[in-house]
């Protein structure tokens, strides 16, 4: 089993369809825009590891496997990853891990992930 969280921020000067163009270039699965006031957010939930075929593909069309691996088994812990991308890196269809939410100025594209097997998650995304 596998569920996949992802959430992205739209903040007051952001236009919310360049946000979604963002996420979409790397998750597939149904967005929600939730909130109000001084900014809202995009999230989907997922439970279909296929919902990450976006992602997979540009990892591999930027032959990036052997480093997104790297980021992604550093990011594991007790069934759980979180991964960060750069917001405006993945709208110009990019990838561009962080290590901190402070990286990505706009801030970041989250996706988390639940799986009683993440290897089989990271092998799927980097293999």
């Amino acid at each position: 089993m596998v569920k996949i969280e992802v959430e992205a921020e739209v903040r007051p000067t952001e236009d919310v369809e360049k946000v979604k163009r963002a996420v979409v270039n790397v998750y597939s699965g149904d967005l929600v825009l939730v909130g109000g006031g001084n900014y809202s957010l995009l999230r989907g939930v997922s439970m279909d590891l296929r919902s990450l075929e976006p992602l997979r593909k540009l990892i591999r069309s930027q032959q990036i496997e052997p480093a997104a691996k790297s980021y992604l088994l550093r990011r594991m812990s007790n069934g759980e990853l979180t991964i960060l991308l750069h917001k405006q890196a993945a709208f110009a269809s990019k990838i561009s891990f962080i290590d901190d939410a402070k990286e990505s100025p706009l801030g970041p594209i989250k996706i988390h992930i639940t799986s009683d097997n993440l290897e089989e998650v990271v092998n799927y995304l980097t293999g």
